[in-house]
Order: C-alpha cells, then sequence, then structure tokens
C-alpha cells in the first residue's frame, strides 16, 4: 500500500467510520433498544449511553464531505 492510498483510507475512515468504532456503534444500538423496552418509567435511554466513548462531531457531515473534495481536488458531479 502506497503512502498515498494509506492517506486516503485514514480521510475516508474520518468520514465513514468502519472496524471496532462502528461495531461499538452497532452494540449501543441494540442494547439502547433492549433496555428502552424494558424501561417502566424515566428518560429513555440514549445511544450514547451504551458507547465506550464517543467523540463529537467537529462540524457537519457535509463540511467533511467538502473538506475531502478539497484533499483530493475532486469535483461535484451533477
Amino acid at each position: 500500500m502506497s503512502s498515498r492510498e494509506l492517506t486516503e483510507w485514514i480521510a475516508f475512515n474520518a468520514v465513514q467510520p468502519f472496524g471496532d468504532t462502528r461495531a461499538d456503534l452497532r452494540s449501543a444500538i441494540i442494547a439502547s433498544t433492549v433496555a428502552n423496552c424494558h424501561r417502566t418509567s424515566g428518560t429513555p435511554f440514549k445511544v450514547a449511553d451504551f458507547m465506550p466513548y464517543e467523540d463529537k462531531p467537529k462540524g457537519a457531515p457535509l463540511d467533511a464531505v467538502k473538506q475531502l473534495r478539497a484533499m483530493f481536488g475532486g469535483k461535484r458531479n451533477g
């Protein structure tokens, strides 16, 4: 794998995470659903309540797309 390809994968993962982070999110969705099904009263659980850690987004998703386009010289189609 070239340095350029590695850099592209790192940038892609920043926009569309894969691997353990994504698995944690899927597990948290299931856990919050089960917990809310068995909740008798009070505030519903959030998915974030079941995440081992949660990074706050630094901007809107479209900002990340714009950054990727700027990094790789992409142009918008259509």
